[in-house]
């Protein structure tokens, strides 16, 4: 055993159990055992339990994103300080002045990504447990929770003519005849899984980050990550079993619904989802994102009274006695 199996033996283990645990709810439920859709949705309840779990730090992630655009106007303030100082004294004290930037607003680059990092031993034991199944199917072995006759199971069932334990690149590798539905169906995968991912970055960008984020230093970093992520993924994905594909799809589609929640429910002061967040309200009379209604109509019954000359009285010529 490497290391990272050794690292991932306990998340192996539970992503065995829980699949173990909803095939046997659905199977109880009166589905076939056996059938390819009921090994695909004990996978998407899986997800659906993972990215439950996940939602603390989803807003944790939240928080995070928007302290980084809180301070991207004091980075470029600091850019422009150390413009053309390329010494290693000057490189150091930005550097410095940075971290303590980070450490003010609570918040880092990395701290947007803690999700993905979070769920990635998940993913990896995911793809062990499945990428495995054929071997230990053939073998007689057991995985993790699953017996060797849920094992053998998962590796014979399929959905559309597609076994999900079987991969595009493994398929057309294949001394025998190249099953075609296996081609179609993790095409078809692939595509949703790199475009909802793509979209969810999009989203982010296009309508959830202030002027001032729009305009900062790492933004050229998101829009590099915008094309490059789909494309890592969608190129490895040709090697990703179907039954991973379903779960990274899956996974993104969460990500995706529950971005678009949240943008559209409470969106990042500033962006462009605040102002039509607003402009649905006034549409219902109600006052802006985090305004009370009454301070908003005292606002509004505040008018400034027209400033009149005072007019003098006139003194009476008073008649002389």
């Amino acid at each position: 055993m490497n290391f990272l199996d050794l690292i991932l033996t306990p998340f192996r283990y539970v992503v065995s159990w829980i699949l173990w645990a909803f095939h046997e709810l659905f199977t109880f439920i009166g589905m076939d055992p056996n059938s390819g859709w009921t090994w695909t949705l004990s996978i998407i309840f899986l997800v659906l339990l993972i990215r439950t779990a996940l939602i603390p730090v989803f807003v944790k992630q939240i928080k995070a994103q928007r302290a980084m655009q809180a301070l991207q106007p004091d980075l470029r303030k600091l850019q422009a300080k150390y413009k053309g100082k390329k010494d290693q004294l000057s490189q150091q004290a930005m550097i410095a002045e940075q971290r303590a930037l980070f450490k003010k607003h609570k918040t880092n680059p990395l701290s947007s990504c803690l999700p993905m990092l979070v769920q990635m031993p998940f993913f990896f034991a995911l793809f062990r447990v499945l990428n495995s199944a054929s071997q230990a199917s053939a073998a007689g072995e057991s995985v993790g929770k699953l017996s060797a006759d849920h094992i053998k199971s998962f590796d014979q069932s399929s959905i559309f003519g597609a076994r999900l334990s079987e991969t595009f690149l493994g398929t057309i590798n294949s001394d025998g005849p190249i099953n075609g539905a296996v081609i179609v169906v993790a095409i078809v995968m692939i595509l949703a899984m790199t475009a909802s991912q793509f979209i969810t970055q999009k989203q982010i960008m296009s309508k959830n980050m202030t002027k001032e984020a729009l305009e900062g230093p790492f933004m050229q970093q998101q829009k590099i990550m915008l094309y490059i992520l789909p494309l890592v993924f969608g190129i490895g994905g040709i090697n990703f079993p179907i039954g991973v594909l379903i779960y990274w799809t899956a996974t993104n589609v969460w990500t995706l619904a529950q971005q678009y929640y949240v943008i559209r429910n409470n969106p990042t002061p500033g962006s462009q989802a605040e102002r039509e967040l607003n402009e649905r309200r006034a549409a219902k009379g109600l006052p802006p994102m985090g305004q009370k209604k009454a301070d908003a109509e005292a606002e509004e019954a505040i008018v400034e009274e027209p400033k009149v000359q005072r007019v003098q009285p006139q003194r009476k010529n008073r008649k002389k006695k």
